[in-house]
């Protein structure tokens, strides 16, 4: 803190120095004008180059500023071309702005080609790196969140390196992947899950690999139009990441970037002490009509001891990032190199995150007509996990859980470890110990590259070949010594537990492109594209299994007495695709593109390889008509529309096969039957109607984009029910269909844009998910076998994905403090038979708004994200508010509130030991999951060029950022950001011991050279 106030005293005498040196310069004045007009532009931006210092136009343009000697001034204006002029000796500088047009000439990554902003009719989200830079996301598609219209982007956990969900436009599958098709760089890269050993929602994360800094742009693609150059991949939206790179006649820079900050966890749940939770448990026993003294309470239990076990297992983590980059460029070779290393701690002891990555980006120009370049990323990351929800043994799950009566350590500081003869009686496991001792280290090494060249027979014809690579190679390495729950297990021989298992998956592809472009009479522009694609994937992975280890200090597999568990497995799939597009508009008035592409795929039978998915959109640019010439305020005003194919084959390889697989029948080995064949299976298809609006307004200060869509998904990939008397559960077929339909909403505003501007962007977006039709009208129950109940979800039609099943709970009665359930089909019993549908995880709306501020070389940006209609399954409460089945775990405070005697008056049953009727699975646990969260709130000074300059240095941005740091909310869990199966489309929302989100606050400094 001293040190910090010093840097704050230093900073305020150099301002003040800095504006005693402007008070001895000179006045200058001058009026600014259209040039369209020659009218007096207001509210223009005049500041002094490389300083904070500047002033603003009045209602007639002019104005007054005082400058040092040798100032130069620049002139802004939204809508309008920067202009910069020396003033010198002059006491009066005029100047006149003309109009920007190239703001609308903004180019984004569509497809195969670069298009610009002004022209598209496709619905696109685009993402600069701006709107993250100082968020300290993970991952790239963590930087999705909250951004885009249309794009659902959960974090299943707290967890560093954790699993990511994201949606666009909803679910259009139940077991083939939702993912949309992430591709860096012209790559399709791995996503989701790498790790071989499954934590629940507190999986890796593949994107992690991936370094954030080094991206430049995302652009969603959304809609048919967009989508169907990628085919049988793009029915769930295609990301486009594109990099950094070097800049044409680009002095060469480097810049240096530091973060460091600390992590907390953003709630802990508000657990019963030992005076409270020994008063509920003798009142459970009594409720029953047993002796508290003698029954259900472990021997020698009392209140002596006191411990918040959530305070154990949870630390304050420490996080660190470090990045230096260059880049630069000439007429004939553009370049860009950076190195970056991660370091994040978790809020769970022994819970860790590291990632070294480097990436190297070249372009040459080797003659008029040939250019080549190369594009490579390496990345190495360490994820030291431990056990996490959807683990009885988990050490968040077991903090929670635990009684306060214990201690983790002994009177000598020593960890209390499972069979310790001193304490016998000791429940369970520690958790502080499940924390440390264990080892769960998965290591990640990705190659990310290719190599390109084009070159172009004429100015309007070019041909452009790529071949890359996308390698992932991951190695999980567990060890569970005798002192945890699981090492200690007798059904592993109770002398450790250990599991070495590791994965290659590696992607090649040629890409190779033939563009044409060519304008008639001046007003017709057609541009063409055709294209094919060779793509094979490699799968391999192997794993063996060690047990009854001399001791806890040899933990490799080596060591182990018995290694006689194993496997090992090879899977390749490939696709061969031909893709082609054709653009025509004229006179940058009426648009109209055409996109098909064919692929053939490995995964379907001989006669079903191959689909085709087609996509036609239409523009009209009405804003270019004669009859809006009256309508001066309106910029741009483009209304599109679009019709198309998309698909989905992201299933297990070879589904349509007759598999064997080897078995054992009384002692003797051999093969049998696996899985039954299907030659007809399909493509999953995506029928995609969308129209939007763009609008741009008051010189560009008011845009807006408005989509509308339905898509409808058949030909589902499902497993279509056989009896089990063929011994066969069922067979993998085409069958349902699911729809989605929305609308999204971005609105981006310039309010002030003066020495204060102030900037919001704003997106809301609205999906109606639907299963239209499924191969039977029969419920399917999924997630967990909850009590009364044959699963937590459920799969049924004219309902969406993520629907809760369960008994209807109607209150509790206060005469008896029994639960009331309703009696659905009127039999008299509360039965399985009364289940029903009790919820959804579906929100109603969700998106983001980000308000930007900057004066004087200040820059603050305050983003909110928000989620409103999706509700949540608290599975946790069913352990933590378990009524009295189980007197072995801690409850949470709203225990307090229970029913008590006769006459109360309240929604939480009695405590009753061993009742399981008061707990049975129902709409108690179901709780609104709304939430409003801070996501994002960091404020920054760029110091002015005259000061760094003197220390050879071009500029330097000093800045803090904290996420995470507030949440209004009405659910009562650790988290409404939740996802305890992660990435699971009909088990999704279900809370189960999930670890909640952190906060984390840091300070950062960035330094160009």
């Amino acid at each position: 803190m001293h040190r910090t106030l010093q840097v704050f005293i230093i900073i305020g005498l150099i301002l003040l120095t800095n504006q005693l040196l402007y008070a001895q310069g000179s006045t200058i004045t001058g009026k600014v004008t259209s040039a369209e007009d020659n009218s007096g532009l207001p509210g223009v931006n005049v500041l002094i180059e490389g300083t904070p210092s500047g002033t603003t136009t009045d209602a007639y343009g002019n104005y007054s500023i005082t400058v040092p000697p040798q100032a130069t001034l620049a002139f802004s204006y939204i809508g309008f071309i920067t202009q910069k002029i020396a003033v010198g000796n002059q006491s009066t500088v005029n100047v006149v702005l003309k109009s920007d047009v190239t703001q609308l000439n903004e180019v984004v990554v569509a497809g195969y080609s670069i298009v610009e902003k002004k022209d598209v009719i496709s619905s696109i989200a685009s993402v600069s790196s701006k709107d993250f830079k100082d968020i300290p996301v993970a991952g790239i598609d963590q930087a999705l969140q909250g951004q885009a219209p249309g794009v659902q982007v959960t974090q299943s956990s707290g967890t560093p390196g954790g699993g990511i969900t994201v949606r666009v436009r909803g679910s259009t599958s139940i077991s083939a992947s939702n993912r949309p098709l992430f591709i860096v760089d012209g790559v399709p890269v791995e996503d989701g899950s790498l790790g071989l050993r499954s934590f629940g929602g507190q999986n890796d994360n593949a994107l992690a690999t991936i370094n954030p800094n080094d991206i430049e742009s995302l652009q969603v693609l959304k809609d048919a139009s967009a989508k169907a150059i990628y085919g049988s991949r793009a029915a769930n939206g295609v990301v486009l990441i594109t990099t950094k790179r070097g800049k044409t006649d680009q002095k060469t820079t480097i810049t240096a970037d530091v973060q460091r900050g600390i992590i907390d966890p953003t709630k802990k749940l508000d657990l019963l002490n030992s005076d409270e939770l020994l008063e509920l448990q003798m009142e459970a026993i009594t409720n029953l009509g047993g002796n508290p003294d003698t029954v259900g309470l472990i021997p020698g239990v009392t209140n002596a001891i006191n411990t918040d076990w959530l305070n154990e297992i949870f630390r304050r983590g420490i996080y660190q990032q470090y990045q230096l980059s260059a880049s630069g460029g000439s007429e004939k070779t553009r370049f860009y190199i950076s190195g970056n290393f991660r370091d994040e701690e978790g809020v769970q002891l022994n819970n860790k995150f590291e990632r070294y990555t480097g990436t190297v980006n070249l372009d040459h120009k080797a003659t008029d007509k040939l250019s080549f370049g190369s594009n490579l990323t390496l990345s190495r990351t360490k994820n030291k996990r431990v056990k996490g929800d959807n683990f009885l043994d988990g050490v968040y799950s077991g903090a929670a859980a635990s009684l306060p009566y214990y201690s983790p350590y002994d009177e000598q500081g020593n960890l209390i470890t499972i069979g310790d003869p001193l304490y016998p009686d000791f429940p369970n496991f520690n958790p502080v110990a499940q924390a440390l001792l264990p080892r769960f280290d998965t290591y990640t090494t990705k190659i990310l590259g290719g190599i390109y060249a084009e070159y172009r027979f004429f100015n309007n014809l070019s041909l452009r070949t790529k071949f890359s690579t996308d390698y992932n190679s991951v190695n999980d390495d567990q060890f569970e010594p005798s002192t945890t729950a699981i090492g200690g297990s007798a059904g592993v021989g109770g002398q450790g537990y250990g599991i070495n298992s590791s994965g290659t998956y590696a992607t090649i592809i040629n890409t190779n492109t033939l563009t044409f472009n060519k304008t008639l009479f001046e007003k017709h522009n057609i541009n063409g594209l055709l294209g094919t694609e060779v793509l094979q994937r490699t799968e391999r992975t192997s794993s063996v299994t060690g047990r009854l280890f001399p001791s806890d200090d040899f933990t490799y597999i080596t060591s182990a007495g018995v290694v006689d568990q194993g496997s090992s497995f090879i899977v390749q799939n490939g696709l061969l695709s031909f893709f082609g597009e054709f653009k025509y508009d004229y006179n940058d008035r009426y648009f109209v593109t055409i996109t098909a592409r064919e692929d053939g795929s490995s995964r379907f039978g001989q006669g079903r390889r191959f689909g085709f998915f087609p996509s036609a959109s239409g523009g009209w640019r009405v804003s270019a008509e004669p009859f809006m010439q009256n309508f001066a305020w309106i910029n741009d005003l483009k209304l599109r529309g679009s019709y198309g194919f998309t698909g989905n084959e992201r299933i297990g390889d070879f589904a349509f096969l007759g598999t064997w697989s080897a078995t054992s029948y009384n002692g003797a080995s051999g093969i049998g039957p696996a899985g039954l064949s299907n030659p007809n299976l399909q493509w999953e298809r995506t029928r995609e109607a969308n129209i939007g609006v763009d609008l741009s307004m008051f010189n560009g200060r008011v845009t807006v984009t408005l989509d509308g869509y339905s898509n409808l998904t058949d030909k589902l990939l499902f497993t279509e029910p056989y009896p089990l008397t063929t011994g066969f559960g069922g067979i993998q077929g085409n069958v349902g269909k699911i729809s989605n339909k929305g609308v999204e909403l971005g609105l981006n505003t310039v309010n002030l844009d003066g020495n204060l501007k102030w900037t919001t962007n704003l997106n809301i977006s609205r999906n109606i998910n639907n299963v239209e039709s499924l191969a039977d009208t029969l419920p399917l129950y999924f997630g967990y076998q909850a009590a009364g109940v044959s699963g937590t979800s459920v799969l049924l039609t004219n309902h969406p994905l993520g629907t809760y099943w369960g008994l209807k709970f109607q209150g509790v009665d206060p005469a008896t403090g029994n639960a009331i359930y309703a009696d659905v089909n009127g039999d008299g019993e509360i039965t399985e038979d009364d289940g029903a549908v009790i919820g959804n995880a579906q929100p109603d709306f969700i998106g983001g708004i980000t308000n930007r501020f900057s004066f004087k070389g200040f820059d603050l940006s305050v983003f909110f994200q928000f989620s409103y209609g999706n509700e949540i399954i608290n599975m946790t409460n069913s352990s933590l508010l378990n009524l009295g089945q189980n007197l072995q775990v801690n409850q949470i405070r709203e225990a307090l509130q229970r029913w008590r005697k006769p006459g109360d008056i309240t929604s939480i049953p009695k405590y009753e030991f061993g009742n399981t009727f008061n707990n049975r699975h129902s709409s108690r646990f179901i709780e609104d999951g709304s939430y409003l969260r801070l996501k994002n709130l960091s404020l920054g000074y760029n110091l002015p060029s005259n000061w760094v300059s003197r220390i050879k240095v071009s500029n330097a941005r000093i800045y803090a950022s904290a996420t995470n740091l507030w949440t209004l909310t009405p659910y009562s869990g650790g988290d409404p950001e939740v996802s305890n199966l992660d990435g699971a489309t009909i088990g999704q929302g279900i809370d189960l011991f999930t670890l909640p989100q952190v906060r984390t606050i840091m300070l950062g400094v960035t330094v160009g050279f």
